[in-house]
């Protein structure tokens, strides 16, 4: 059983198909977007060995040959050196404006071969199949697409929608549990930033989402897509509410870039922590209640997700140097810092021109270096 929940987007609309058993039937599903029998598939040498077969299969039983473009793992593949090669890769293959591009894999695959769908030819069309948690419920819906660079995460890339989305549940079941952890830091981040009923629901059925049961899965997955395709369809281009989706990564960004985004630290570890540190800095502020910001951490740390600085791999940081990380963030204005912070559980909203010095005073208070 599926469900199929829209991207509202006008002329750029999708669908973001989400169920068991999806990759078996890709090829009936990608194939009213493409022209010529043919798919070049971004994807990670460790997806490609778990389900590279089964995509390839299941393509081919409709008539589409899969072009593979393998890549290393991890999130130092997004970047230029990546960009260049996958790039160098698609032109080999000869791609023209009426192929499509697929991208198989997590977060990082996505981003990547999004972007690269973005600037070849100066755009091609591309699907997303997402095979983490975290891209399922993030960052395979809405369009963002970019690569990190030496001065921070995410900072050189484009909007550009892919046609469809397709979250198989099943590929799930050959996730690491500490990716599943990453991933529920952004299906938690939907409960606290803008659904107080959600977030109980997740207090009451957490273990049971962390624990892959499939119903629980299921409505966890689905819910965080129907909250971010309202939010991207109602935002697309983040001059407004899709800023809340940021919820902890104006604090996360900083600990990624101070831990070099070697592994050490997984973005969604990175997220939860700093959802945490959001909530406690908005208690701090007078913005919500202590019992709140503690309701919020006791939830993020219950997933056996960090929520303190000292959990953080490289502590302690010096605060000067999160601080300055801050400041590369994108939605940093004119020097003054931009966060999500919160009146209340799943009340959230943009904080601009925060004064850094009241950052960095609250960063020492939560143990980093003066």
């Amino acid at each position: 059983m599926s469900r199929t929940l829209p991207v509202g987007l006008g002329s750029r609309a999708y669908d973001v198909v989400v169920g068991e058993g999806l990759l078996d039937a890709a090829g009936r599903l990608i194939a009213p977007f493409q022209t010529r029998g043919r798919t070049a598939v971004v994807s990670d040498e460790t997806v490609w060995a778990l389900h590279g077969e089964r995509l390839t299969a299941a393509l081919a039983a409709a008539g589409i040959a899969a072009l593979p473009v393998i890549v290393p793992p991890g999130e130092q593949t997004k970047s230029f050196d990546g960009l260049a090669d996958v790039s160098d890769r698609l032109l080999a293959l000869e791609l023209d404006r009426g192929d499509l591009i697929t991208a198989f894999g997590g977060g990082v695959v996505g981003d990547l071969a999004g972007f690269a769908a973005a600037i070849y030819k100066r755009g091609i069309d591309f699907v997303q199949i997402p095979t983490t948690l975290l891209a399922q419920v993030d960052s395979s819906v809405g369009g963002k697409t970019a690569i990190d660079t030496p001065r921070g995460k995410n900072l050189v890339g484009a909007f550009h929608q892919p046609r469809l989305v397709l979250a198989d549940l099943s590929v799930l079941s050959t996730l690491p549990a500490r990716e599943v952890r990453c991933g529920y830091a952004e299906v938690i981040k939907y409960g606290l930033l803008g659904d107080l009923r959600f977030f109980e629901w997740l207090e009451a059925n957490g273990a049971a989402v962390l624990a892959r049961e499939p119903d629980a899965l299921s409505a966890a997955v689905a819910r965080s897509i129907e909250m971010k395709a309202e939010i991207v369809a109602e935002d697309e281009r983040e001059q407004g509410r899709r800023a809340l989706l940021n919820l902890g990564h104006t604090f996360a960004h900083a600990l990624e870039a101070e831990a070099g985004y070697g592994g050490s630290l997984l973005h969604g570890e990175a997220v939860g922590c700093g959802m945490a540190l959001a909530f406690r800095f908005s208690a701090a502020r007078g913005l919500i209640g202590g019992q709140d910001a503690t309701r919020a951490t006791r939830a993020i740390a219950a997933a056996g997700l960090p929520t303190t600085l000292a959990e953080v791999p490289g502590h302690p940081a010096e605060a000067a140097r999160l601080v300055v990380h801050m400041a590369q963030d994108k939605k940093a204005e004119g020097g003054r810092l931009t966060f999500i912070l919160a009146r209340a559980l799943g009340a959230a909203f943009v904080a601009k021109d925060v004064d850094p010095v009241a950052v960095h005073e609250f960063l020492v208070a939560e143990g980093a270096l003066p």
